[in-house]
């Protein structure tokens, strides 16, 4: 159902039988975990112009892996954590 690299590929999925007897799969709820829980790679400092797809396409080989960082980071707008120059970022161990 999804890529290797989505951060959903790995989870479980069920299906809901509609009214008209329509099955639709789906994917169960995910607890997302905490940042101070995942092991860490490495740290970044964001530089100016700096994007996250391509922060990940350096650190872990795959600019799609940015949710990564968002969780390691615990935020939940990925697009705010370039937004300052000069802050740190946490980069995880990829995990499957």
């Amino acid at each position: 159902m999804f890529e290797p690299n989505s951060r959903y590929y790995n989870l479980k999925t069920s299906t809901f039988t509609t009214r008209d007897g329509e099955q639709v799969s789906f994917v169960r709820r995910q607890f997302l975990p905490r940042g101070e829980d995942l092991p860490l790679l490495t740290e970044v400092i964001v530089s100016e112009g700096d994007r996250l797809d391509n922060l990940t396409a350096r650190t872990l080989g795959d600019p799609e892996a940015f949710w990564r960082v968002a969780d390691a980071n615990n935020a939940m707008n990925p697009d705010d954590l370039t937004d300052l120059p000069g802050q740190t970022l946490k980069v995880p161990i990829p995990t499957v």
